[in-house]
């Protein structure tokens, strides 16, 4: 996987082409992304006390994404979580969140997404957190998130208070040397690898 940006000319060239090389990356690995998923499943604790009883922002991941699709109910499972929201995609791209009740409670949605049904709490839900979790391409070492490209997690990012945790899930090589920072594009605090947690210094 790679580890630096690639030889290109522009920003927004560097980003389409490494999230080009990383995307081809993760479907090269195939059923071996299964037991990376795991490997991450089993790293949840090191984010969370087990006396706690913490709100978590987190995600469904689609294909191939590190997580698994089982990472909502690991995490649901995993001790000192009380609740897990989970994001709705919004016509505009902004996200709402929603409970998670456990794998039934997912529906097909837009863009190959799958989403909660339960009660929405509005844009501002992520406010509620203890913990984000979010998906990732790649970051680098400054925390410079790299998404897909449609914004959704800048602007959901852009509400959550200073002290509560960001952690992207990746793959091991997806913590690269640089992404490409633009003045919109919302820092993380960490990463949760299949190897472990690395935080980055604020």
């Amino acid at each position: 996987m790679p580890r630096g940006q690639p030889p290109v000319t522009t920003p927004s060239a560097t980003k389409r082409d490494l999230r080009t090389a990383v995307l081809a990356a993760r479907r090269a690995l195939g059923d071996a992304s299964t037991g990376f998923d795991a490997a991450l499943a089993e790293r949840l604790p090191e984010l969370i006390s087990p006396d706690a009883a913490v709100t978590v922002c987190a995600y469904v991941p689609m294909t191939g994404e590190p997580g698994g699709p089982e990472l909502p109910g690991r995490l649901a499972a995993t001790p000192g979580v009380a609740r897990v929201l989970l994001p709705v995609l919004l016509p505009d791209l902004d996200l709402d969140w929603a409970g998670y009740d456990g794998p039934d409670s997912l529906v097909p949605a837009a863009r190959g997404l799958r989403e909660p049904t339960g009660q929405r709490t509005g844009v501002t839900g992520i406010t509620f957190a203890d913990l984000v979790l979010v998906p990732a391409v790649a970051v680098d070492r400054r925390g410079v998130r790299l998404g897909r490209g449609g914004g959704s997690y800048d602007r959901a990012l852009a509400r959550v208070t200073g002290d509560t945790p960001v952690i992207a899930l990746l793959y091991d090589g997806e913590l690269v040397d640089e992404v490409p920072a633009q003045a919109h594009d919302q820092r993380v605090g960490g990463v949760l690898l299949p190897s472990g947690l690395r935080r980055i210094p604020g």
